[in-house]
C-alpha cells in the first residue's frame, strides 16, 4: 500500500507502539495501598509551605486558578479599583484567598478554605501569594505577599495575620504591609519565616533575582536591626529568581530558592550552604527538576523535617505533562535525602509520592 493512506496507516501503527509518558496509577489506589500520591490532593495550587503543627502536617500553599466550578473569587463582575487596574496579569485578580490543608499522615488530607481573605486585608486587593506560617506567642502567623507591586510607589508588599488555630481564620495584622518598598532590588515577595535554635526568627523574602533577609522582633510584627545595624541584609546567591527557604542541619544553614520561568518548563530548585542565618551562602546547584516523563516545571518548594528523625521530604509544584496552561499547577511531595558530606541528593519526583508516616 502507497501514498497518504498508506503513510497515515503507518503513522497509526507506529504510534501504538510508540513510548509515551510513564502511566500514572490513580491517586484512589494509590491511597489504598498507603501512598500520598501526585499531586496530594486536587485542585490548581502553588507555592506550598509545608509546616508540622504538634501531630498534623500542614500545606499552604497559593491558589493558582479554577478547577472544575468557578469559584467566588474569579466571579468578578465588579468595576476594577484604581489599585486593581495595576495588575499586570489579569489571573492575579483572581488570586485573592489562601485555602488550607491538613493531615495526619501525608496520605489523606483535609481541604480548610479560606483561611485567609484579602476582604480581611485592608490594605491587599489581588495577588496573594506564596504564605509562610509559624507558630510562635501561643498563636499562629501567616506571612504572605499582596498586590504585587512594581514599584515604591504602589501599596502593598509583604504582610502578616494572624490566627488562633493553624486552620484559621487569619486575621491582618498590623493594618499595612510588614514590607512595603523594595530594598536592594528585591521585589517584597515570596516570604518565608525562620526560628533559629536560639529562638530568634528571620524573614527571607524576594523576588526579581534579590534575596533578603531581616530580623524579626519577638512579636513578629516588626523588623529590628542585626547587631552590625543593617536592617535588610542581600543574600543573593549565584542564579538566584525567587522563592527563598532556610533550614538548619547538622549545624549549617540551607538556602534554597527556585530558578528559571515560573511558566516554563525548567522551572527548578537550587541550594546553597552556610554558616550563619545571614550567610553567607555558596551554591552548590540544583536539587529539584523537571522529568519530562512526569511533570514539569517542578519549583518553588518548602521542605518537612520529620520531628525526632532524619527523614525529609520536599512539597513543591509542577505542572502536569500536555498542559501550555501556566497557572495549571499541582502540589507533590518526594523525599529529600542527604549524602554522608551534607550535600542533597537529587530529588527524584515521582507519580506515586511518599509513604504513610503519621506523627
Amino acid at each position: 500500500m502507497t501514498g497518504r493512506a498508506g503513510g497515515a496507516i503507518l503513522l497509526a501503527l507506529l504510534s501504538l507502539t510508540a513510548p509515551g509518558p510513564a502511566a500514572q496509577e490513580p491517586n484512589e489506589a494509590l491511597k489504598q495501598r498507603g501512598l500520598a500520591g501526585n499531586p496530594v490532593f486536587r485542585g490548581w495550587y502553588a507555592d506550598p509551605e509545608a509546616v508540622v503543627f504538634g501531630s498534623t502536617y500542614w500545606i499552604y500553599p497559593t491558589w493558582s486558578d479554577e478547577y472544575g466550578e468557578k469559584t467566588p473569587a474569579a466571579a468578578g463582575g465588579a468595576p476594577l479599583t484604581p489599585r486593581q487596574t495595576r495588575a499586570i496579569n489579569p489571573q492575579y485578580l483572581k488570586q485573592t484567598f489562601f485555602d488550607a490543608y491538613s493531615s495526619k499522615d501525608l496520605v489523606h488530607w483535609e481541604k480548610h478554605p479560606r483561611v485567609l481573605d484579602v476582604k480581611d486585608i485592608p490594605w491587599a486587593e489581588f495577588a496573594l501569594w506564596a504564605p509562610s506560617a509559624i507558630r510562635a506567642n501561643g498563636r499562629y502567623y501567616l506571612f504572605f505577599a499582596a498586590n504585587d507591586i512594581q514599584s515604591d510607589q504602589e501599596e502593598g508588599g509583604i504582610g502578616v495575620a494572624v490566627a488562633d488555630r493553624p486552620g484559621g481564620p487569619f486575621k491582618d495584622a498590623l493594618g499595612r504591609p510588614l514590607v512595603d518598598r523594595f530594598h536592594n532590588g528585591a521585589q517584597p515577595i515570596d516570604p518565608f519565616v525562620f526560628r533559629d535554635d536560639d529562638g530568634q526568627h528571620y524573614l527571607y523574602y524576594g523576588g526579581w533575582r534579590h534575596c533578603n533577609v531581616v530580623r524579626l522582633a519577638p512579636d513578629l510584627r516588626s523588623i529590628v536591626p542585626f547587631p552590625d545595624g543593617q536592617m535588610f541584609k542581600e543574600i543573593t546567591p549565584a542564579n538566584y529568581v525567587e522563592g527563598p527557604f532556610v533550614f538548619r542541619r547538622g549545624g549549617k544553614y540551607y538556602l534554597m530558592w527556585s530558578e528559571g520561568g515560573w511558566t516554563g518548563p525548567n522551572y527548578s530548585v537550587a541550594y546553597a550552604i552556610g554558616d550563619s542565618p545571614a550567610g553567607p551562602f555558596a551554591r552548590v546547584g540544583k536539587v529539584l527538576q523537571q522529568d519530562p516523563a512526569i511533570a514539569t516545571g517542578a519549583g518553588h518548594h518548602s521542605v518537612i523535617p520529620v520531628p525526632g528523625s532524619d527523614t525529609w521530604y520536599i512539597v513543591y509544584h509542577r505542572r502536569p505533562l500536555g498542559t501550555k496552561n501556566g497557572n495549571h499547577r499541582e502540589v507533590c511531595i518526594d523525599e529529600m535525602r542527604f549524602n554522608a558530606d551534607g550535600t542533597i541528593q537529587p530529588v527524584t519526583i515521582t507519580f506515586e509520592g511518599v509513604k504513610a508516616r503519621p506523627l
